[in-house]
């Protein structure tokens, strides 16, 4: 599918070393595991040395039918040709727990947009990512691909769909759940995760919500039906509220 492959291990337990090790493509070791951002930017690193175009990124977890790049190729090339400057194009759907799932959908100039996508099986112009400073490593692991998408917004590019394109990925323990006729992912996610979600969200509200008011609302509106969930159904509510109230609480980012 790709020009070319490379791993970015976020400091994987040593029980994989013998598959890191014997890899027939290039493997960015890392010591100690500083989040996401940091190995993605690892990738960014060696598409801007190889003088590539675009970086698809892919977590361990997803799965790619065999076509699914020429698709989302067909649609950069359908928004060039409508004058849009595409800074990611991502899958229509994604299919977790044989559930799939769409994104709010803006038609521009007969070209399927969003807001923001899961970076997952994500296409994403490098030279964009560049623009940008790359992928924001001070959020962690939740917020990432918001706060590149919202970046890559302010800047002028546009996140795009691609029709037809569907990806399966294995969301931790996540399950659809049918919400006022609505289907929503309960995601099932630590206490700690928890805190980290609702604190990644609001630390992105102030420029969410000059940039796009219907999308700001949108992410609040996601984490109170999230939170909602957690709290009800998922077992350890109490703990899950709590850790929403320790999100809530304003800190300090260097």
């Amino acid at each position: 599918m790709v020009d070319a492959v490379v791993v970015s291990d976020d400091a994987s337990p040593v029980t994989f070393d013998p598959v890191l090790r014997d890899s027939t493509v290039p493997v960015i070791r890392h010591e100690r595991n500083a989040g996401i951002a940091r190995s993605l930017n690892a990738g960014l690193a060696f598409a801007r040395d190889h003088d590539l175009a675009w970086l698809l990124t892919v977590d361990q977890d997803t799965e790619l039918p065999d076509d699914y790049l020429s698709v989302l190729r067909a649609s950069i090339d359908r928004a060039s040709a409508a004058g849009i400057d595409v800074g990611v194009v991502a899958a229509e759907t994604v299919v977790v727990d044989d559930t799939p799932l769409g994104y709010p959908v803006e038609s521009v100039s007969g070209v399927s947009t969003t807001a923001e996508v899961f970076q997952s099986g994500t296409l994403w112009r490098v030279q964009a990512l560049a623009r940008i400073g790359g992928f924001d490593s001070s959020f962690g692991m939740d917020g990432v691909d918001a706060a590149a998408c919202l970046a890559l917004r302010r800047q002028g590019y546009r996140i795009v769909l691609a029709p037809g394109a569907r990806l399966i990925h294995g969301y931790g323990s996540a399950r659809p759940v049918r919400l006022l006729g609505r289907t929503v992912m309960s995601t099932r996610h630590s206490p700690e995760r928890r805190t980290q979600m609702v604190r990644s969200r609001l630390r992105l509200f102030p420029a969410e919500l000059r940039t796009d008011p219907v999308q700001a609302l949108r992410s609040m509106r996601r984490i109170v039906v999230n939170t909602t969930l957690a709290v009800s159904v998922e077992g350890d509510g109490w703990a899950q509220a709590k850790a929403t109230v320790r999100g809530l609480r304003p800190r300090r980012y260097r």
